[in-house]
């Protein structure tokens, strides 16, 4: 599967921002998709996740009520959806597929990733 992200941009803090991710060469609905970002220095992390189904998803602590991961199957995209978008938000956002499950260490397809800058 070929992942390519897109949506990022630069905005103020508390602002909102949707990313897509779109998937092709694959059968999305297999896909468990993900999100993870990087800030410059600092290592890739885990944001969040969703089945399948769409029926499950995790978060990290830091965007839990915030963001909101969802997805739409017939579209083959993934949306991240972030509100109140805070300055250490700010990152590189890359969205991940995986077959394994949604765990975040088991996303073996990435996408080229989209930046998000967030100024205060």
């Amino acid at each position: 599967v070929q992942l390519q992200a897109s949506g990022g941009g630069l905005v103020q803090a508390g602002d909102s921002l949707r990313l897509s991710c779109s998937a092709s060469g694959g059968a999305f609905s297999r896909y468990f998709m993900g999100w993870f970002r990087q800030a410059p220095g600092k290592e890739r992390e885990f944001v969040t996740s969703i089945s399948r189904g769409g029926g499950r998803t995790y978060y990290t602590e830091s965007v839990k009520g915030r963001f909101t991961i969802s997805r739409d199957n017939a579209k083959n995209t993934a949306y991240l959806q972030m509100n109140s978008l805070k300055p250490e938000d700010m990152a590189v956002y890359y969205c991940a597929a995986s077959l394994r499950g949604q765990a975040l260490d088991v996303f073996d397809y990435w996408g080229q990733g989209t930046q998000v800058t967030v100024s205060s």
